[in-house]
């Protein structure tokens, strides 16, 4: 259930704790997988965090801040700590709020996966513009092999999300 005393349902200690253990998480995973987790062609396993905004409007400003600390260490500076975490938070936006309208949980980690695979042209016009390459090809380019890993990487989070949830009530564990 959504805090009824705080846009974003971030109310209490309890609230921000769990803010910030989806914001460390996501920072652990990147780094620890960092070679995999940054440049134009990158599967970062953490964006399947991004499927958690499914359960809880605070994940919404969850993920976002782990993208910002853990692009603290992108080769792309503070663009890209700026432009990452600004692209996820409204990815998450419109993730959120389409979720809460579908019917059932199928319906919704597909639509996370759809959304927040497309909006990866973000990423491929941060990367496009920090290029020293043409634009337009290094472009299409980008956002079609960040596509492929962020499809990736959202794909095992549904499953995985989907697996968990058949034996632990999800719902009310991050609700």
């Amino acid at each position: 259930m959504n805090s009824k005393t705080s846009y974003f349902g971030v109310d209490s200690v309890y609230d921000i704790a769990r803010v910030a253990v989806i914001a460390a998480l996501y920072v652990v995973i990147t780094m620890v997988l960092a070679a995999f987790s940054f440049g134009p062609v990158q599967v970062r396993l953490a964006e399947m965090l991004n499927l958690l905004a499914i359960y809880n409007k605070r994940y919404v400003l969850a993920v976002p801040i782990g993208v910002a600390l853990a692009n603290l260490s992108s080769p792309y500076g503070v663009v890209d700590i700026v432009w990452g975490s600004l692209s996820t938070f409204a990815t998450m936006l419109v993730f959120y709020y389409v979720a809460k309208r579908l019917p059932n949980f199928i319906s919704k980690l597909v639509a996370g996966v759809l959304i927040v695979t497309f909006s990866m042209f973000t990423i491929a016009l941060e990367l496009a513009w920090l290029g020293n390459t043409a634009f337009w090809p290094t472009f299409w380019i980008n956002w079609g092999t960040i596509a492929i890993g962020e499809f990736i990487s959202l794909a095992i989070g549904a499953i995985i999300l989907y697996l968990m949830n058949l034996k632990i009530d999800l719902h009310h564990l991050l609700d």
